[in-house]
C-alpha cells in the first residue's frame, strides 16, 4: 500500500499560493544567489538544452535560467503567480513558456535536460510526478530539488512561537522531504551542493511580509540567506 503524504503537505494548504495577497508579497522572499543558478546550469551536460521548472511560482529561477539555455517551460498552478512573473524582469523572454496548471495534469514538450523544482516539490502528488519526471528527463537528465537553508537569528525563538500560534496549517509537522521520497523508493540522490550563505538585507515591514508569502507562515525568510541545497 502506498504510503500517504503528511496531511500538512495537502492540496487544501497549497492553494493558498492562488491567492493575490500572497502573491503581492511574493517578490520580499530572499533572492537566488548567482552561486544556485550557476550550479544548476553546471547540471546540463545533455542535449536538447530544455528545462522544466515546476512550481515555478513568480519565476524566479526560470527568469534566471532562460538566457542559457534553448528553451524553459514553467509550469505553475496559480495563475496570479504566472501573471505576475510575465510582468518581471525576463518575464516576456521569448524562449519563456508560461504553462498554467498542475504539472500532473498539463501537456509538456520533452525532453528535458533538467527539471527543477524551487521549494515546490513537496506540494505535488508525488506517486504521480517522480515517475512522470523520469520519463520527461533525457538520459543524462536530472531533477534538482532546490531549498533554502537560513542562518540562525537571535530572535528565532519567538518567531517559531508565534508561528506555531498562529499558523492556518494547523496540522504541520517537521519533515524532510529528500527522505520521504526515498522512504517511497521515489527518487535516488546523486549529489548535493551547499552554496556559500550571501548577504541580504530587507526592513522589518519588507521580513513580516516575506513570512506572510508563505503557507502558514511555518518558513520565514531571515536577514540572511543561508547556503541552498539542492
Amino acid at each position: 500500500m502506498t504510503q500517504p503524504k503528511p496531511s500538512h503537505l495537502g492540496l487544501k494548504y497549497a492553494e493558498q499560493f492562488k491567492d493575490s495577497s500572497i502573491v503581492d508579497v511574493y517578490h520580499h522572499r530572499p533572492p537566488h544567489p548567482d552561486e544556485t543558478v550557476n550550479a544548476l546550469l553546471a547540471l546540463i551536460t545533455d542535449e536538447p538544452r530544455t528545462i522544466l521548472d515546476v512550481g515555478c511560482g513568480t519565476g524566479a529561477l526560470a527568469r534566471r535560467l532562460v538566457n542559457s539555455v534553448e528553451r524553459l517551460d514553467a509550469v505553475d498552478f496559480s495563475q496570479a503567480m504566472l501573471n505576475k512573473a510575465r510582468t518581471l524582469p525576463g518575464g516576456d523572454h521569448p524562449r519563456l513558456n508560461w504553462i498554467y496548471g498542475r504539472v500532473e495534469d498539463v501537456a509538456l514538450n520533452p525532453p528535458y535536460v533538467l527539471i527543477t523544482a524551487d521549494d515546490s516539490l513537496h506540494w505535488m502528488e508525488w506517486d504521480i510526478v517522480m515517475p512522470l519526471f523520469q520519463r520527461l528527463l533525457t538520459p543524462h537528465g536530472y531533477l534538482a530539488i532546490v531549498g533554502c537553508g537560513t542562518e540562525s537569528n537571535p530572535w528565532d525563538k519567538d518567531l517559531l512561537a508565534l508561528i506555531s500560534r498562529f499558523s492556518t496549517n494547523r496540522e504541520f509537522r517537521p519533515y524532510n522531504l529528500i527522505e520521504e521520497l526515498q522512504q517511497r523508493h521515489l527518487f535516488q540522490k546523486v549529489g548535493s551542493v551547499l552554496t556559500q550563505p550571501v548577504p541580504f538585507v530587507q526592513s522589518g515591514e519588507d521580513y513580516i511580509q516575506s513570512i506572510h508569502s508563505r503557507n502558514g507562515f511555518f518558513a520565514g525568510a531571515h536577514g540572511r540567506r543561508g547556503g541552498q541545497r539542492f
